[in-house]
């Protein structure tokens, strides 16, 4: 404004060329009123000083108002030339104007500019960003003599547009027509391998940097530093960074955005910390990406150091750093604190609404989240994919059922019946409360169905119980050619680990192998569990000492394992074992300690674990922990100690603990302990006639017929019918099903034939059918047909005539095996000298020369 008052005061102001100079300085300098005035106080029209204030509005982002001073130069019958053209083109650009741009276009060619390289490049740039890359292409073949910098105009449009492989082959057209790239091209180019994420194209680039001397420019340096990252080669980008003599803010910011991104983080906020030294302030980003760093590693407090900072920066109340920070806060369990970080923010867009119902969801608050939704709802946000997909998950997590079908009825009202996310959420939740018939609704009218699809409905026929569907469901996907991952494999064995299918878990582990997961966590530990439940502990150990990096899921899968198979003091070696590795124990993995002694009946040992507890691990006893002690005192007959836990706890007693005692009293026919517990087991679980039966159990132990009686009247009063026994057998990929007295079998008469033979056998070993506790009111001859039918003993004498002579038999049932029948299969183990892998409802029982791993205690 001095040198305007001086221009004004020597009269210098009618000069076209002065005031043409002070119009294009007040248009760069945004001050468009006093250039406007210029341009309206020129006593003629004049070209230059109008193409100055157009090529000031597009410089500064104000490209409609330049299109308007196009148009009223244009009234004035002034024509553009070279230099007015790419502005008005590029005014065209920013609004997407296509029609507009094809007018200016006209207008070029009839005054004879098309053939200019400016106008041209400006055209094909038009063109390209309006998504006509056919007619950017041809004006750009038009242009008679193309510099590099047209070539630029035309790949930087490509890689702008996603259309990286078109924009490197351009490069290589560019540079095989002798036209030498500078360092726009490579940075263009560099952007382009990133999206590819392409390493060899990348070093090639980085190899033209060096040799055309480019290696210095801060521009590019910046951009290898982001493109090594990307592409996966941290040491490369860290190396790149080191060689800034001066890194700025962008080149800080891409260095630790690239270390979070490979999960370093500690390298993460050891830049941070050189770049404050350095003198660089951090940015937004900056902080963003070093909230993610804290979250990474649970730095709660540099998170909350952060924090602070972001408020004395007087950023605070950014939205994108606001959504950093409730995700930081919610990943490090402090969710209060991301409430509180949401309550301040001014504008909550969807966003930060996404975040705080993910932050609950994220740490078991699904009630809250659920609310969040229905509010966000309520006052006409919106929602998207990510919303639904959250609020899903609480709801599976709730089996809420009613709201599930709601929130399905309202994705299909909003369109979001067929997004893959919405879609496989959707088959989760459904399939987590137990609706399996509209999981696969969902499953089956799905247009596109994907791997992760079909994961979620196989976890969900895995989850209930039916994993004959999910292994059918998985041979159907293999049909489509679509390529498994760990986590279906996982589901998989999963499923057959609840059938207790081992030659179908088999068949999963082959391609486990076969598809290159041998190595993966969550392979790794779904086989071990696979195997253990399918009465295989020596493979699960086999497979549990080739994974490589065991958490403690893999630790808690082996040591359960062992527990289950009796094989107690095993368990505890493992047990210290993962302790001397520095894996700490989770509650579950106490659970199994505690299990592992109760059946190997290790009662000093578990008290050890059970009262050090917090003292040697950090938290309380659960009320699973009381439980297994609780069972642990009963079995070993310690009544009084037992009663004393149960007064004593801080929990009042369940099922399972009444139960467990329940379950002792029959052990050690304590009648009075049997009464006590039943009534309590009778006000609990009044609809489970399991109570009914132990408690007449005990009776007939000691011959009070009279109460038995009474036990089998009030349960016919009652209606109330025993849960029948029924064993399974896995015999070529086949599951084949058996219940007491069952002749439905199609070699049901060889089975019979056989019993027959095997009591023969037995009588001559010494074996005396126990019928102590049958409750059936017939003599005992009739009693010991009964027992010789039971479940168990039909599957295991179709396991003899149906696989190969020394083959294991592994039968599964859904009850406690009975007293006649474990003993029994000692005798016929040792008889035909095959091993009886029995897995009832409490454990595992290997027979094998004519005794029981769990050594007659169970």
């Amino acid at each position: 404004m001095q040198i305007h008052a001086h221009i004004l005061k020597f009269g210098s102001i009618k000069d076209p060329k002065t005031r043409n100079f002070l119009i294009n300085l007040y248009a760069k300098c945004k001050v468009f009123g006093y250039a406007r005035k210029l341009v309206d106080e020129s006593p003629e029209p004049d070209l230059v000083s109008w193409s100055a204030l157009i090529s000031g509005y597009v410089q500064n982002g104000f490209a409609k108002e330049a299109i308007l001073a196009f148009h009223e130069m244009h009234l004035l019958d002034l024509k553009c030339n070279e230099f007015t053209f790419p502005s008005v083109l590029k005014a065209c650009t920013f609004t997407k104007d296509l029609e507009l741009g094809r007018q200016v276009h006209g207008i070029a060619v009839v005054n004879g500019f098309e053939s200019d390289e400016y106008v041209g490049n400006s055209l094909v740039v038009l063109y390209a960003k309006c998504g006509r890359f056919d007619d950017s292409r041809r004006l750009f073949e038009d242009i008679p003599q193309r510099s590099v910098v047209s070539w630029n105009a035309l790949f930087s449009c490509y890689v702008q547009s996603d259309y990286f492989g078109e924009a490197v082959e351009l490069f290589h057209e560019m540079v095989s027509s002798g036209i030498k790239p500078n360092e726009f091209s490579l940075s263009s180019m560099i952007n382009a391998c990133t999206g590819l994420e392409d390493s060899g194209q990348g070093r090639k680039i980085h190899g033209f940097l060096i040799k055309l001397g480019y290696d210095s420019d801060p521009f590019s340096k910046n951009a290898l530093v982001d493109m090594y990252a990307k592409i996966g080669n941290l040491k490369g980008a860290i190396a790149v960074f080191e060689e800034i003599v001066k890194p700025d803010i962008v080149s800080w910011n891409a260095v630790i955005a690239g270390c979070v991104l490979h999960h370093n983080h500690d390298c993460a906020l050891n830049f941070v910390g050189q770049m404050r030294l350095s003198g660089t302030h951090p940015n937004l980003f900056t902080m963003s990406s070093a909230l993610k760093a804290c979250t990474g590693i649970g730095l709660k407090e540099l998170g909350r150091q952060l924090h602070c900072n972001l408020i004395k920066l007087n950023i605070g109340s950014d939205s994108f750093v606001n959504v950093g920070l409730i995700d930081m806060y919610s990943k490090s369990g402090l969710t209060n604190e991301a409430r509180t970080v949401f309550n301040l923010m001014p504008d909550k867009d969807l966003i930060a609404w996404n975040a705080v119902i993910s932050a609950h969801s994220q740490n078991g608050e699904d009630v809250e989240a659920v609310s969040l939704f229905h509010l966000v709802h309520k006052e006409g946000l919106g929602f998207n994919q990510t919303t639904l997909s959250t609020v899903l998950k609480s709801i599976a997590s709730l089996q809420a059922s009613n709201v599930c079908k709601q929130v399905h009825a309202l994705s299909v009202k909003s369109g979001f019946e067929s997004d893959c996310y919405v879609v496989n959420s959707l088959i989760d939740a459904y399939g987590k409360c137990t609706l399996l018939e509209d999981a696969t609704r969902v499953f089956r009218e799905c247009l596109i169905v994907d791997l992760v699809g079909y994961t979620s409905m196989i976890t969900a026929y895995s989850q209930s119980g039916q994993g004959e569907e999910a292994l059918k469901l998985y041979l159907e996907m293999l049909d489509r050619a679509i390529e498994p991952d760990p986590y279906v494999c996982s589901s998989l064995l999963n499923a057959c680990a609840n059938l207790s299918a081992y030659e179908q878990g088999k068949q999963v582990h082959v391609h486990v192998l076969k598809h290159g997961f041998t190595y993966d966590i969550f392979a790794g530990n779904s086989l071990v569990n696979m195997y253990a439940k399918c009465g295989s502990i020596d493979d699960a150990g086999r497979v549990f000492s080739n994974i490589p990096e065991r958490g403690i899921v893999s630790w808690s899968a082996m040591i359960g394992g062992l527990a289950q198979h009796g094989h107690g003091k095993e368990s505890l070696r493992v047990f210290n074992q993962m302790l001397k590795s520095g894996v700490s124990p989770n509650q579950i993995t106490l659970v199994s300690v505690l299990c592992a002694c109760n059946h190997a009946g290790l009662v000093t040992e578990a008290q050890k674990y059970f009262r050090s507890m917090k003292e040697l691990f950090g938290f309380e006893p659960m009320q699973e922990h009381y439980t297994c002690m609780i069972d642990i005192l009963g079995r070993a007959g310690r009544f009084e100690e037992a009663m004393e836990l149960v007064n004593t706890m801080p929990f009042q007693a369940d099922g399972s603990v009444w139960g467990a005692l329940l379950g002792a009293a029959r052990i050690h026919k304590n009648v009075e302990l049997g009464q006590r517990a039943a009534a309590k087991l009778l006000t609990l679980e009044p609809e489970k006639s399991g109570t009914h039966v132990l408690l007449a159990n005990i009776y007939a132990s000691v011959a009070m017929w009279d109460d038995v009686a009474k036990m089998r009247k009030l349960m016919k009063d009652c209606n109330m019918k025993k849960e029948p026994g029924i064993s399974w057998i896995e015999v070529k990929d086949k599951i084949y099903t058996f219940i007491a007295g069952d002749r439905s079998h199609v070699r049901s008469q060889e089975i019979y034939a056989k019993l027959d033979e095997l009591s023969e056998r037995l009588s001559k070993a010494g074996y005396v059918p126990n019928v102590e506790f049958d409750l059936h009111d017939v003599d005992r001859g009739e009693k010991e047909k009964l027992l010789y039918h039971h479940s168990e003993k039909l599957a295991v004498a179709f396991g003899l005539i149906a696989t190969p002579p020394g083959a294991p038999i592994r039968v599964k049932k859904n009850l406690r095996v009975c007293i006649d029948c474990h003993t029994a299969f000692k005798f016929i183990s040792e008889i035909v000298s095959r091993e009886i892998i029995l897995r009832d409802i409490n454990r595992y029982h290997h027979f094998k020369d004519g005794s029981c791993s769990c050594g007659d205690y169970w």
